[in-house]
């Protein structure tokens, strides 16, 4: 990890608990994907980070290059790549997400 895109997104993946890599930010969201990852966790009342890759075209290639994965938006818990929208979609549905979130509630 020698770019120093890289090593931003790094940090910023390793200093947050839940981190939403998205178009837009989480009031102003500016795709449909990135609208619903955003409006999920926002159901579970938990503090979560979000970049905007619209504002650096840097970030928003160096977030695919760091995951491996093609589209945005992004989500990461604990450092840990969740998945995209799809993936996060199918995680709230069954339980899974709210499992995995719990222990971060505001008031846990």
């Amino acid at each position: 990890m020698t770019s120093p895109v890289l090593k931003q997104i790094d940090k910023i993946v390793k200093e947050n608990n839940v981190v939403l890599f998205m178009k837009g930010t989480p009031d102003f969201p500016q795709c449909g994907f990135s609208q619903r990852v955003a409006a999920i966790l926002n159901t579970y009342d938990i503090p979560y980070a979000a970049v905007n890759v619209l504002l650096s075209d840097e970030v928003r290639q160096g977030i695919k290059d760091y995951s491996d994965w093609p589209t945005i938006p992004q989500l990461y818990v604990k450092a840990d790549f969740i998945g995209g929208c799809d993936i996060v979609s199918e995680m709230h549905a069954t339980g899974e997400l709210k499992e995995l979130l719990a222990p971060l509630k505001k008031d846990a």
